[in-house]
């Protein structure tokens, strides 16, 4: 579904100029979005997982650490795919408002890609250079969303994400440092052709919402405040675009490319063609010889 179609839509959970805004900006932020019910599920569910994370003294699959945490003073970077490891987070992302967001900015039908919960611990929460996400995980196209929600209320000590309006639009920058080894990061020398003086920092209460396009610039300052600021992330994508297997980091997670909504279609379109979609042969597959001699009614 294209842009156009989908603005022609009504909406479900934000306003028709909110939708407008993500469209021409490249993000949007819906202050105050979740309730306070959700809002206590979450705390409450990631307090448990902090708790947890005493007992690591290294990074693991589940928990990447900052270097100076301890069992009496903790401080996570990240508990990497929530969604994976408990209830709350799975219902929040497949079957709450999040999902009736999405499905104003992708359309009807929608796939789940992934989940992070980025703590940016207080005192120096690590900081974020500016970067684009579709190179961490290539698709067909440009529809991936990441969908982040404020645990805590942000403010501008907390080093919010930065976000450059129209970057989307832009050039997609090699993420690499001169030599080719992969940084995550765009260069010093093409940030000269970057406004990032024009970046917008949305702050908000606990239960804001920030959705921002998978092509916007963006980072974040180090957390200098002395309150953690805990960012539940989740990225989804248009059921007609598909992440390429192999390429980054598409595939993590249990549930890593789960249709959340409507259907997968028949077609796909790459480098503006229109392509039919193979079947899923996930379970097993023989060889041409065997499916061309399948008979059919």
């Amino acid at each position: 579904m294209n842009q156009d179609e989908i603005l022609s839509r009504p909406t479900r959970a934000i306003s028709a100029a909110q939708r407008e805004a993500y469209f021409r900006d490249g993000f949007v932020a819906l202050p105050g979005f979740l309730d306070a019910a959700w809002l206590a599920r979450l705390r409450a569910t990631t307090a448990d997982f902090v708790e947890e994370s005493r007992t690591c003294t290294a990074s693991n699959e589940k928990f990447d650490l900052e270097p100076d945490h301890s069992a009496a003073a903790p401080r996570l970077r990240r508990l990497s795919f929530p969604v994976d490891h408990h209830a709350t987070y799975r219902q929040l992302a497949f079957d709450s408002p999040i999902a009736d967001v999405v499905e104003d900015l992708l359309g009807p039908d929608f796939c789940y890609h992934h989940s992070k919960l980025n703590f940016k611990w207080s005192g120096g929460g690590e900081q974020v250079h500016w970067h684009q996400d579709i190179q961490f995980w290539p698709h067909t196209d440009y529809s991936p969303l990441t969908l982040g929600i404020y645990l805590e209320d942000v403010d501008d000590s907390m080093g919010p994400m930065g976000l450059v309006p129209g970057s989307h639009r832009g050039p997609l920058y090699d993420l690499c440092d001169a030599s080719g080894r992969w940084t995550g990061h765009i260069a010093a020398a093409d940030l000269t052709g970057i406004d990032t003086q024009r970046a917008v920092y949305p702050t908000g209460p606990a239960g804001t919402i920030t959705v921002h396009n998978c092509c916007v610039v963006h980072g974040s300052a180090p957390n200098l405040s002395t309150r953690v600021r805990p960012l539940l992330l989740q990225t989804y994508y248009a059921a007609d675009a598909f992440p390429l297997m192999g390429v980054g980091t598409n595939g993590l997670g249990r549930y890593a490319n789960r249709l959340v909504r409507g259907t997968r279609p028949r077609h796909f379109s790459v480098g503006g063609r229109r392509q039919p979609v193979a079947p899923d042969w996930s379970g097993g597959y023989t060889s041409i010889f065997a499916v061309q001699g399948e008979k059919t009614d």
